[in-house]
């Protein structure tokens, strides 16, 4: 029988024939992890299905009106679709919030107030919200700058959060728990749901009027629960991620208790408008069918993520997670041990991108990060992560992070391209 795709890919691509039967190996012996994946993704397309039916989603939707955006219907239908959809009082879906960070930022500004106290618990934050806390930069308008202290415990070392510590270090000044679902630039297993769940639980029992919170970023339709389903009162994430499905163009969201949702929305705009204003700029309607198309762009992600663990693994490199491995986000990464092999992955990753494919990565010093960062992400939407993407700190021990594909033949692409970029540079030791 031909195989048209591999001679396609051997004659248009330059894929080596020794990279392309690692890869059939490699899919061969993961198919019983993406049975399981299936089921997830059936379940949540049609939890968003029920969603959108119950609020009587309709063309009259996604038209938009101007000025300050009173009484858009579009944005008020958004809004309760995710409600409904992450199970939760209130929410807030702008295209106005930035991205991820950006909702983070208002989620913590809005609730925490001058003398309180924020802890995370899943070991240190997202680089790019450490000068939103004050961990690094002063003067900018951080929690710092007002008053408010924070506290980090780090994880335990098989990656589980560390509640006895935690225990000792909530205080009486202690308003926010935070919890990171995904593992940034972090070598740790995502925290799963069933992990935040005993968190909330726990946080709960000490004081019922502490703040649980979880930046939900990489972490949407990975289970059939998400974080507010177990306890979580708010959490936020952005649109160009996973809820997005690769059609939103900008945006964030917050979702969680009503009286949060509302303090929240004062600093998203401002005290005494918060959310009643706001134009969504013609934006509902990729936005909602974004989330309607989000689990399956998601399963198509996290197949491919377990695709390059198992690769990867195979070559005889270190992986987080493994194979086999509870996932709670759709971040995979490497331990490639050199700057030159983090940078001929990401070359790799970037000529698998249908945007931009000709271009080549470059480590710089992209603002809100601590070290140079090199990021492939030949997008649709630009700096979208739900498409085929990787990014790298050019730090010790040189760890490679990549997530994303809109379909999972265009993430397993990504694997081939990246493991050929490697092979024909001669990086890759006994292959």
């Amino acid at each position: 029988m031909n195989n048209y795709t591999d001679q396609l890919l051997i004659k248009d691509f330059g894929i080596e024939k020794k990279v392309l039967e690692l890869i059939k190996q490699a899919e061969k012996e993961v198919l019983s992890e993406y049975e399981a994946l299936d089921d997830i993704m059936a379940y949540n397309q049609y939890k968003v299905l029920s969603a959108l039916q119950k609020n009587r989603i309709a063309d009259m939707h996604f038209a938009w009106n101007t000025g300050y955006g009173y009484d858009d219907p579009g944005r008020e239908a958004i809004e309760r679709v995710y409600a409904d959809i992450f199970g939760t009082e209130a929410a807030l879906v702008r295209p106005t919030i930035v991205n991820g960070t950006h909702a983070l930022a208002i989620t913590l500004m809005g609730v925490l107030r001058p003398g309180d106290e924020l802890i995370y618990c899943s070991g240190g934050p997202y680089d790019t919200l450490e000068e939103v806390i004050g961990i690094r930069g002063e003067g900018k308008g951080s929690l710092k700058d007002y008053g408010i202290t924070y506290k980090q415990v780090e994880l335990l070392p098989d990656g589980s959060i560390d509640l006895e510590t935690l225990g000792k270090t909530i205080s009486d000044r202690t308003r926010m728990v935070s919890v990171q679902r995904a593992t940034g630039y972090g070598w740790r297993k995502s925290i799963t749901v069933n992990q935040i769940e005993t968190l909330t639980k726990f946080v709960h029992q000490i004081r019922a009027d502490i703040v649980c919170m979880a930046d939900n970023c990489y972490g949407e339709f990975l289970d059939i629960k998400e974080p507010t389903n177990v306890g979580i009162d708010v959490m936020a994430g952005s649109l160009i991620k996973n809820p997005g499905g690769g059609l939103a163009l900008t945006g964030g969201y917050v979702c969680g208790r009503d009286d949060l949702i509302e303090k929240i929305s004062y600093r998203m705009t401002c005290p005494g408008i918060g959310g009643e204003c706001g134009l969504t700029f013609g934006q509902t309607r990729s936005m909602l069918q974004g989330i309607f198309m989000a689990p399956k762009v998601v399963n198509g992600a996290v197949k491919g993520a377990i695709l390059c663990a198992k690769v990867y693994e195979m070559l005889g490199y270190e992986v987080c997670p493994g194979t086999k491995d509870d996932r709670s986000d759709i971040i995979q990464a490497v331990k490639l041990g050199s700057p030159e092999a983090v940078v001929a992955f990401c070359e790799g990753i970037q000529a698998a991108a249908p945007i931009d494919a000709h271009v080549s990565p470059v480590p710089w010093e992209m603002p809100g990060y601590e070290s140079e960062v090199v990021m492939a992400a030949g997008a649709f939407v630009q700096g979208s992560s739900i498409e085929l993407s990787a990014d790298a700190p050019i730090r010790e021990p040189y760890n490679v992070y990549f997530q994303g594909g809109l379909t999972y033949e265009h993430s397993k692409f990504g694997v081939l391209k990246s493991v050929n970029q490697l092979y024909t540079k001669g990086l890759l030791e006994d292959f």
